[in-house]
Order: structure tokens, then sequence, then C-alpha cells
């Protein structure tokens, strides 16, 4: 929305408006919930998880091999900072030295996706490849969560993933 009509909410009343500046597709891209009566399909949004483990490029092998143990993942996203994604680690990479260095031994500049790809064009191209997962990034790169290829299917078959909206201090807020 333009800053006038962020004032102009703010002036009636509204508490919770955001003066967003990069636009409603980036907003849509970003998976930001959008009203109207618009033409609703499905988006990568839709089937998108965020419970991916994720790591930062100093940390070692060992240490993250350590922090996923137990759980149902052998990958793991490399993230800076600022949560970008700047790489991605696979089951063959947990393999390697406990000290090695994931900077060093990462997939660099991983594939990503917009929320609002289309869900049934992606999943057919996860379903080609095949491809168990796609990553899910603004368009600066921000990590916003995956998409699990069965979970992109449930959606497309009609059914809806458990997961809730979570408000966030500062921020429109995300899909948990």
């Amino acid at each position: 929305m333009s800053p006038r009509a962020a004032c102009r909410l703010m002036d009636l009343g509204f508490e919770n408006v955001f003066d967003y500046e990069l636009g409603i597709a980036d907003w849509k891209g970003a998976g930001l919930p959008i009203e109207g009566d618009g033409d609703r399909r499905l988006t990568a949004a839709d089937a998108m998880s965020t419970d991916i483990p994720t790591c930062i490029p100093a940390e070692t092998i060992g240490e993250v091999r350590t922090r996923i143990a137990g759980t149902q993942w052998d990958d793991c996203l490399v993230t800076d900072c600022d949560d970008l994604v700047v790489g991605r680690l696979r089951s063959k990479h947990m393999e390697l030295a406990p000290a090695s260095v994931i900077r060093d031994v990462m997939e660099v500049g991983p594939t990503s996706v917009r929320a609002d790809e289309d869900l049934a064009a992606l999943t057919e191209r996860m379903d080609r490849r095949p491809t168990p997962l796609v990553v899910v990034a603004t368009a600066q790169g921000e990590l916003l969560g995956i998409v699990k290829r069965d979970d992109a299917h449930t959606v497309l078959a009609g059914k809806r993933l458990e997961r809730e909206w979570s408000d966030c201090e500062g921020c429109p807020g995300r899909w948990k």
C-alpha cells in the first residue's frame, strides 16, 4: 500500500498498519496474506513449512550433525546473519569430517522459488526431476521455508496442512 493509504488507515483508527514499500508483487512473493475477490490459485505458500534446520557458514559439520541428530532431517539450509539463503548441506555432506567448516563444503546458492509460485506447476516440476523439496525465499533471498513434494500433493488434493499464522514484533507475521 502507498504511504498515503497507510497514513489514512492509521487516521481512521487502524493500529496494525504496515507501509510495505516494495509493492504488492513482492508482498505476494513473500507469502504474506492478501485480501480480495480475485482469482485465488494455490501457491507455494499454501504448502510451505518452516521446520527445516538452518546453520551458518562458520559452523562445522560436527555441530550441525549433533543438532539434527534424532530429527527427520538430513539436510540443512545455510543462512547468513540476515537469514539469507547462501547454501545447502545434503546428507552426503553430513558424512564429512566433523571439523569440516560449512562454508568450505556447502552447495552454494541453492535454487529457490517465491511464495507466490503456482503450486500445481511447481509440483509438476518437482515430480519430473524428482525433487523432494524446494526452498522458498523472498526476492531478496530471505528464507521463508520449504515446500515438500508430499505436502504439495496433499494441498493440491484439497487437504490443508496443519500450521498457524504467527505475529511477530515489527513485522507483518509469518506461517509456522
